[in-house]
C-alpha cells in the first residue's frame, strides 16, 4: 500500500485570474486568466490524478472509493477536504457560503468552511471580510441599494496572515494576492455583487442574491483563534485553526522532522523550498497526500509545508 500520493494539480480559468502561479511556482498554467491551482482535490468539477506509485493514473476520488484504508476509514462519503492555490489579479466576487445542511438541500454539495493563508501580496492589500448589518433587514436594504462601503468590512493583509472563514461569512479576496486555501470539499458560491464587470463575451456573472442573504451570518461575528506553536530541535509546527472541517498546520523544516503520526490523514503542500518527506523528493509547488498506513513522519531538508487533515 502506497505510503505517499502525490497528485496533478488542475488549473481553472477566472475572469480575475492571472500568471502567478506560473511566475511564483513555475507550473505550466493554461492562460494569462489562470485563477485558481486545485492542488489536492476529488470534487467532481476538478478531479486530480495520482501521478506516483502502482496508484498511477487513478483520479483521487476512485481511489477515496475502492482504497479507503488509506485514509483510515474515513466516513465521509466524498473525500472531504480541499486545497487551492489562488492568484487574485483582480477583485473576486463579493460572495458567501452555504453551510452542510443548506448546501446538501439545495445543491447536493458539501457547505464551505475554508481558510485563507496569505502567501504573498502587493502593498496595501486587502480583504473583505464580513460586513457591518446588525439585522437582516438592514442586510437586504444596504444590498438592494447597492450602499457597498456601509456594507463590507475590508482588512488589510500582509504575507503570513491566516484568516478563518466559516460558511455563511460574506467576503472575498481583493486584486494583488496570492493566497493558499483550505476547504471543505465544496464548489458552491453565492455571489452578492460582481462589480457590474463584464466576460470577454460582454456577458454579467450570474448573482444569488437570494440565496446569500439566506445563508448569511447576521451580525457578522469574527471567528477567533490562538495559534498554537511546537519547536523541535530543527523544526516548528505552528497550528492556525482547528475546527470541525478540519486542522491547518504549517511545517517549517531546516534539517530533520521525526515525529508520531496519528491522524486519518495529511494534505501537504509545499510552499518553500526542498528535501525529502518519507524518503521521496519534494520541492516548493508539489503537493500530495500522507496516507494512513504511516505511523510516523520523517523528513528532512530546508522547506515550508502547509499542511491540512480532518
Amino acid at each position: 500500500m502506497q505510503k505517499i500520493l502525490f497528485l496533478e494539480p488542475i488549473f481553472q480559468s477566472r475572469i480575475w485570474g492571472g500568471t502567478k502561479l506560473r511566475d511564483s511556482f513555475n507550473y505550466n498554467i493554461p492562460n494569462d486568466l489562470t485563477g485558481e491551482c486545485w492542488a489536492i482535490s476529488a470534487h467532481k468539477n476538478g478531479d486530480c490524478t495520482i501521478i506516483n506509485g502502482p496508484l498511477e493514473g487513478k483520479k483521487l476520488s476512485v481511489v477515496y472509493r475502492d482504497n479507503r484504508e488509506l485514509f483510515n476509514d474515513c466516513e465521509s462519503a466524498t473525500f472531504p477536504l480541499l486545497t487551492k492555490i489562488l492568484d487574485a489579479n483582480d477583485d473576486l466576487s463579493i460572495q458567501v457560503h452555504p453551510d452542510d445542511e443548506y448546501a446538501m438541500k439545495n445543491e447536493n454539495d458539501l457547505g464551505k468552511t475554508e481558510c485563507w493563508y496569505i502567501l504573498d501580496c502587493q502593498e496595501n492589500a486587502e480583504i473583505v471580510f464580513g460586513h457591518h448589518a446588525k439585522t437582516k433587514e438592514e442586510l437586504v436594504k444596504l444590498i438592494a441599494n447597492n450602499e457597498w462601503d456601509q456594507l463590507l468590512k475590508r482588512v488589510k493583509v500582509e504575507p503570513g496572515d491566516f484568516f478563518y472563514v466559516p460558511s455563511g461569512t460574506i467576503h472575498a479576496l481583493c486584486k494583488g494576492l496570492l493566497v493558499l486555501e483550505t476547504q471543505q470539499s465544496s464548489d458552491t458560491t453565492y455571489r452578492v455583487y460582481d462589480y457590474n464587470r463584464k466576460d470577454a463575451s460582454g456577458n454579467t456573472r450570474q448573482l444569488h442574491v437570494n440565496q446569500a442573504i439566506e445563508v448569511t451570518n447576521v451580525p457578522h461575528v469574527d471567528y477567533l483563534y490562538n495559534r498554537e506553536v511546537v519547536k523541535f530541535d530543527h523544526a516548528m509546527i505552528t497550528t492556525y485553526v482547528k475546527s470541525d472541517f478540519f486542522t491547518v498546520e504549517k511545517w517549517q523544516v531546516e534539517g530533520s522532522l521525526n515525529t508520531k503520526y496519528n491522524h486519518k490523514f495529511l494534505l501537504v503542500s509545499v510552499l518553500k523550498g526542498e528535501g525529502h518527506f518519507l524518503g521521496e523528493p519534494i520541492k516548493k509547488g508539489d503537493h500530495f497526500i500522507v496516507t494512513s498506513i504511516n505511523d510516523k513522519i520523517h523528513c528532512q531538508g530546508n522547506f515550508e509545508l502547509m499542511v491540512s487533515y480532518l
